[in-house]
C-alpha cells in the first residue's frame, strides 16, 4: 500500500515575507504573471519553478545555481528533523461560502499505475515531460507538491492543526495558506498508517509524478541505491466532500468552418433548449437542468440535455466524456480549456471561438467511484480549487 514518509523540508527563513516569494503551480502561470512574480522578489519561487536562460547558462543551470545560492546564503533553511507538514487553504468558494481544505505534505513512495498504490484519476493531455525532468535532474529537488486524494476516512481529522502556524501567506485570490510542522513520532505513525490503508489518487500533478518515476527508473538502471529519488513530495487530502472544491473545466471550440451549425450537428445527441437571460447566467442553470451549456457567436445561449440512449453504454456519466464524444460529429477543429467560464465566453464574444461549451463539475462521489473501478476520467475533467502554493516547502531528493 502507499507509503508516505516524513522528510526534512527546505523552507524560507522566518524573516522573509512569504506573500512575496510563493507562487502558483507552474502550469497555470503565463509569461506575464511569471514576470510579475519574479519582480516581487529576487527570491520568488517562480525563479526556480519556471527559470529562464541567463548569461550563457540554460534555465535549468540557472535554477540549480539559484537554489544552491539561496541555501548557502540562508534564504532557504533545512529543518533539522523529518516531519510531516499540515497544510490548510482557507478560501471562499463559487457560492460565497467560507471553505477550507486541509491535508498532509509528505514524501510519497513512487509506484507505477499498474501496481495499484498510486492511481491517476484522469487522462492527461500531451505535454512535453522533458522540461520537468531536466529541472528535477538539475536541482535534485521537488519544488512543488503533487496533490493526491486518499479515500482513507479520518485523514482530515489527523490533519487538524493545533497552535499557531509555522508559516503563512495569502495569494492574489484571497486564499489563506497555512503550514504546521508535525514531528511527534506518534502523530507521524498515525498519519503514515492511515494513508497506507488505501490507494491514493493523483488529483493534480500527473506529469510531475511521471517525471519522478522516470528519474527513479534512470537511477535504478544506473545502479543507484534506494534513496530520495524513490519518493516525491505530495499533498495528501482526504477524498471527502467537506475537504474538496471541484470545479469544471470549460471548452472553447475554434477553427470550425463558419457554415457549421453546432446545434444541428449535435441534435442526435442533445435536445437544445434556448436559455433565458444573459450568457453569463448560463452556468447557474446547468445543474438544475441536468444539461451542458453552449454559447454561440450570435450571443445565443443553449441548454443541451443529453438524449436517453444515444451515448455509448460504457461512456462515463460525465459532461467531459459526453462533450468529447459529441465533438466527433464536428469537422476538424481545435479546443482550448478554461477553468474560468468567463474566459471561454470572452473567446466567443471576441469572435475567436465558434462555440463555448460550459460543463458541470464532476462530483466527489464520481471521482471516488472512478478510482474504485481503477478507471480514468477524460482529460481536463476536474479543476481542484484552490491550488497549493509553490514555496511553502521544498524537498531535496538528496538529503
Amino acid at each position: 500500500m502507499p507509503r508516505l514518509e516524513p522528510f526534512a523540508a527546505l523552507r524560507y527563513r522566518e524573516s522573509i515575507y512569504l506573500d512575496d516569494v510563493t507562487a502558483p503551480p507552474y502550469d497555470v502561470i503565463d509569461d506575464e504573471e511569471r514576470a510579475a512574480l519574479a519582480a516581487r522578489s529576487p527570491y520568488n519561487a517562480v525563479r526556480l519553478e519556471l527559470p529562464v536562460d541567463d548569461d550563457g547558462s540554460d534555465r535549468y543551470q540557472v535554477a540549480a545555481r539559484l537554489l544552491s545560492t539561496w541555501i548557502d546564503e540562508g534564504v532557504l533553511v533545512g529543518d533539522e528533523s523529518p516531519s510531516f507538514y499540515l497544510y490548510r487553504m482557507g478560501f471562499t468558494d463559487e457560492h460565497g461560502r467560507a471553505r477550507q481544505t486541509s491535508g498532509v505534505i509528505g514524501a510519497l513512495e513512487l509506484s507505477a499505475p499498474a501496481e495499484g498504490e498510486v492511481l491517476p484519476h484522469e487522462e492527461t493531455t500531451a505535454r512535453a515531460k522533458s522540461d520537468r525532468l531536466a529541472l528535477l535532474e538539475a536541482t535534485s529537488c521537488n519544488l512543488s507538491p503533487i496533490w493526491c486524494l486518499s479515500p482513507a476516512e479520518g485523514l482530515a481529522r489527523l490533519a487538524e492543526p493545533t497552535g499557531p502556524p509555522l508559516a503563512r501567506c495569502t495569494d492574489a485570490t484571497g486564499t489563506h495558506h497555512r503550514l504546521w510542522q508535525v514531528s511527534a513520532p506518534g502523530s507521524i505513525e498515525a498519519i503514515s498508517s492511515l494513508v497506507a490503508s488505501a490507494p491514493v489518487i493523483i488529483a493534480d500533478g500527473h506529469h510531475r509524478y511521471q517525471t519522478a518515476l522516470t528519474l527513479r527508473q534512470q537511477r535504478q538502471r544506473a545502479g543507484s541505491a534506494p534513496g530520495g529519488h524513490d519518493l516525491v513530495m505530495a499533498l495528501v487530502v482526504e477524498l471527502t466532500e467537506s475537504e474538496l472544491a471541484v470545479r469544471a473545466i470549460h471548452r472553447l471550440l475554434t477553427g470550425l468552418p463558419p457554415e457549421v451549425d453546432v446545434i444541428s450537428a449535435w441534435q442526435p445527441l442533445f435536445r437544445a433548449d434556448r436559455a433565458p437571460g444573459d450568457p453569463a447566467e448560463l452556468l447557474g442553470l446547468l445543474v438544475p437542468a441536468a444539461a451542458l451549456g453552449l454559447v454561440l457567436p450570435d450571443g445565443s445561449s443553449w441548454l443541451l440535455c443529453p438524449r436517453p440512449g444515444t451515448f455509448p453504454d460504457d461512456l462515463p456519466d460525465l459532461d467531459a466524456a459526453r462533450l468529447e464524444h459529441a465533438r466527433r460529429l464536428l469537422p476538424p477543429h481545435e479546443v482550448t480549456y478554461h477553468h474560468d467560464a468567463a474566459a471561454a465566453l470572452a473567446g466567443v464574444g471576441r469572435g475567436v471561438g465558434a462555440a463555448a461549451a460550459l460543463l458541470r463539475p464532476a462530483t466527489v462521489a464520481q471521482i471516488a467511484a472512478t478510482a474504485e473501478l481503477r478507471e480514468r476520467m477524460p482529460a481536463k475533467t476536474t479543476y481542484f480549487h484552490p491550488k497549493p502554493r509553490t514555496g511553502m516547502v521544498f524537498r531535496s531528493i538528496e538529503r
